[in-house]
């Protein structure tokens, strides 16, 4: 092989590595390393109390590989949109992906989708990042 030829074949498996590489984090962070911060509210109670749990505003944000607010509760076939301020393409998708998927959001996007009509818990997750979870609930 000649070391044009050589160099031309090293450039391109270079970059298929980073293309096949560019979407992979690695192995799901230690859960008591992970930190979130809370909701951004779009109204305040008129008398919060310092145990009262903040309201969900309806927006996630997805932001350094994780849901913000991973765990989230609301009313039943509620609207729910999701902003992804990261770098690369996120989903969130329930695990079961008949119930609810936003389907690819690319980097700077926004897609929402109708919470299930049926109370409960549904665990979602990215379906890029397997190890981006959530929990919704529907009450």
């Amino acid at each position: 092989m000649t070391p044009t030829v050589r160099a031309a074949a090293l450039l391109l498996l270079g970059a298929l590595l980073t293309g096949c590489l560019s979407a992979y984090v690695g192995a799901a962070p230690d859960e008591s390393s992970v930190v979130t911060a809370p909701p951004t509210v779009a109204s305040t109670p008129s008398s919060p109390t310092p145990s009262s749990p903040t309201p969900f505003a309806g927006i996630v944000t997805i932001r350094d590989f994780a849901f913000d607010p991973a765990d989230f509760t609301v009313h039943p076939g509620a609207v729910v949109t999701v902003r992804n301020t990261g770098t690369v393409t996120h989903t969130l998708t329930a695990q079961d992906p008949t119930t609810f998927d936003t389907g690819p959001i690319a980097p700077g996007g926004t897609a929402s989708f109708i919470a299930p009509s049926q109370p409960g818990t549904y665990p979602y997750l990215c379906g890029y990042h397997h190890f981006m979870r959530g929990l919704l609930t529907v009450a």
